[in-house]
């Protein structure tokens, strides 16, 4: 134990009589101490880190189930050489889906087998958890248990059934399980803990949003996750804005929805009604073909839908809502600098053209019925009437407002953990590699202090919209500005995609983080960017998504030497056929790091009736030579604080600075 003086102890003694209402004796603080130093030495958990996820719910609940092919290499791991290879595939099955399994086991399985099913089923899990809980504490685990089960469950994970003299009494525990009817219950609880101590904490890098089906569902999911935290994408940044209230944010989260025909999410999930809109774009373009704004889902599905039309009429109406309102925005907030965006205003609807960044351009559609060319930026009595019922509508959705705020008390814009930096798309930079300075009210920000600046601005937004409605501008001008590290291009080129068929106004260039990253000019910017955030270059990595690697373009995930990795795959289906696959996650446990690249996932249903899981590729990045212990991490030195101020009370204690409490 460590030498403490006089005036170390004296100079903490306030704080150390308060620690001894916890401690109340030298006896109890040792019992922590040594529990403390011993958890130390216990191997690193696994962390596992997933972004752009982009509402594929079946997609990223299967890759949660079964933790990246963690749950099936455990499972073969620990059975394969005495478990024959279809009870393998059904075990792991079981784990990842336990309800939907057990039913289809109990209408193929014969009643008079069910009962011996269901023992050799739990021993087989009950050994694999064993395993799996075997790098915790069993204060740990029992935090993991379900109170149903909880004293069950430790009998059995601390007992070996063959151990001679509790060989019965390990059977008899399982026997009576079957014997009650709890073996269903029992099952399905026992796989949740595997699957809760198989990923000791989730990394969420961004993009949870649109797109997709289902990211209602998938805020759901990780509301129960047992330990996580969430990096903002620029897709999250505008829901958070839209349930603010901000009307930008609100038309732009709907023409999304209505892009990729995905209405159900806010119409179903979050109980918007878009039976105002819908009535206003019929009668406003109900002769308008709006032919550059029909969905983009498969022709099929676009012939099938007898919604096309009606969808296809409200994507019109709400972009060009959008546009206005934009429009207002730069206008009232002139230090954004974005005057180039007011495209409305470049309308020459009798030449048929438009001007952008200084160049004229055909318009393939002149039909503008709202915009007064007098004052385009003008929203009309209707359209005004429209915007509000819809941005109230977000305010008021309950169970959105529940899923942002879950989004602001576990995320952020970035984060350092364990060594490596998180953030979902990049950092702010100027063309020859320095962190770029951005003004704000009189003062400069670069680097780290500018994304602690936006993180602080982006939360105001949210929590103080009350006190100046302009606040929430701030979440706009995360979704789409250059000078926003989640976004990271020259400009969001929506009106150019939807109004002009040459390509050339389309381009939107990236930032110099892009351009830089990889370059063999900069070999040490990835190095100066860890340190910037006072991470050891030497160990340290960058991890973010936001720009799909394009594997069949030949592109890697893995770049600066190794530093950076970008791990956004294409887990939505949008993307699938630029990446070539669907998705990328990694992990990183006690031996390394290691990169899996998914191949598409089929369905829930193959899953269950199939064993079809989905196809994976392990990509080992970086092994450590010495097994990381939680002494190397971000808790290890937590834990390393808290061992040393109880030394300091037990030292109080023995030189008599502080009396021991009797506790009769």
């Amino acid at each position: 134990m460590q030498n403490f003086t006089k005036t170390e102890l004296l100079k903490n003694q306030d704080y150390l009589e308060l620690l001894s209402n916890n401690f109340p004796n030298i006896t109890d603080a040792v019992s922590e101490v040594v529990n403390l130093k011993a958890i130390l030495n216990l191997p690193k958990g696994t962390e596992h880190f997933l972004t752009d996820i982009h509402g594929e719910n079946e997609a990223f609940n299967h890759v949660i189930q079964n933790a990246s092919g963690a749950i099936r290499r455990k499972v073969f791991d620990e059975l394969g050489k005495i478990v024959r290879l279809e009870d393998l595939e059904e075990l792991t099955t079981l784990i990842y889906y336990p309800r939907e399994k057990l039913d289809l086991i109990k209408r193929t399985e014969k009643d008079k087998y069910l009962d011996n099913w269901y023992e050799l089923t739990i021993y087989r899990l009950v050994r694999i958890a064993r395993s799996t809980a075997s790098k915790y504490t069993r204060s740990k685990v029992r935090k993991t248990l379900p109170k149903d089960f909880a004293y069950i469950m430790e009998e059995l994970f601390q007992e070996d059934q063959h151990r001679f003299n509790k060989k019965e009494y390990y059977e008899q525990i399982i026997k009576s399980i079957v014997e009650y009817n709890r073996a269903e219950h029992f099952i399905i609880e026992l796989c949740g803990v595997i699957k809760r101590l198989i990923t000791d904490h989730l990394h969420i890098i961004g993009d949870i949003f649109d797109r997709g089906p289902g990211p209602d569902d998938v805020m759901d999911k990780l509301m129960a996750h047992h330990s996580l935290d969430i990096q903002w994408g620029n897709h999250d940044i505008l829901w958070m804005g839209a349930a603010a209230g901000n009307p930008a944010c609100v038309c732009n989260v709907i023409r999304i929805a209505l892009r990729y025909s995905n209405t159900d999410v806010l119409e179903n999930g979050y109980g918007i009604n878009l039976l105002q809109l819908a009535v206003f774009a019929n009668r406003v373009y109900g002769d308008d073909p709006c032919n550059q704004f029909k969905p983009k889902v498969s022709q099929d599905l676009l012939d099938s839908n007898p919604n096309t039309d009606l969808v296809t009429r409200m994507h019109k109406a709400i972009a060009i809502i959008q546009f206005k309102i934009e429009d207002q925005i730069i206008t009232a907030n002139p230090e954004y600098a974005m005057e180039d965006r007011q495209l409305l205003r470049n309308l020459d609807l009798k030449n048929k053209t438009v001007i952008v960044e200084g160049e004229t351009y055909a318009l393939n559609d002149t039909n503008f019925p709202t915009v007064d060319p007098e004052k385009p930026w003008e929203l009309t009595e209707e359209e005004q009437f429209v915007l509000d019922r819809l941005v109230f509508a977000f305010k008021h959705s309950v169970r959105l407002q529940r899923h942002i705020r879950f989004m602001y008390s576990t995320g952020s814009m970035y984060l350092t953990y364990n060594g490596n930096l998180l953030f979902h798309a990049c950092l702010i930079l100027d063309q020859d590699g320095h962190f770029k300075k951005i003004r704000y009210k009189g003062h400069d920000y670069a680097g780290k202090a500018l994304m602690d600046k936006y993180d602080q601005l982006a939360r105001e937004a949210y929590f103080r919209r009350k006190d100046e409605a302009n606040r929430t501008n701030f979440l706009w001008y995360l979704w789409c500005h250059k000078d926003s590290p989640l976004f990271g291009k020259s400009k969001m080129a929506t009106f150019e995609r939807y109004f002009i068929d040459d390509k050339k106004p389309h381009k939107e260039h990236y930032m110099p983080y892009y351009l830089l990253m990889d370059s063999p000019d900069y070999p040490d910017l990835a190095d100066q960017i860890l340190e910037e955030f006072g991470l050891d270059p030497k160990d340290g990595h960058i991890v973010n998504g936001h720009m799909p690697v394009k594997l069949k373009a030949g592109e890697s995930p893995i770049r600066s030497g190794g530093k950076q990795l970008v791990i956004d795959g294409g887990f939505a289906k949008a993307y699938q056929n630029q990446t070539g696959i669907a998705g990328y996650t990694l992990t990183y446990n006690s031996y390394g790091l290691t990169l899996i690249s998914h191949k598409p996932f089929e369905s829930v249903e193959k899953a269950i009736e199939e064993g079809l899981d989905i196809q994976s590729t392990k990509q080992i990045i970086e092994t450590v030579t010495i097994r990381k212990r939680v002494k190397d991490t971000d808790i290890g030195k937590q834990i390393k604080r808290q061992v040393h101020v109880l030394e300091m009370l037990i030292a109080s204690y023995q030189k008599g600075f502080i009396k021991e409490k009797f506790m009769g």
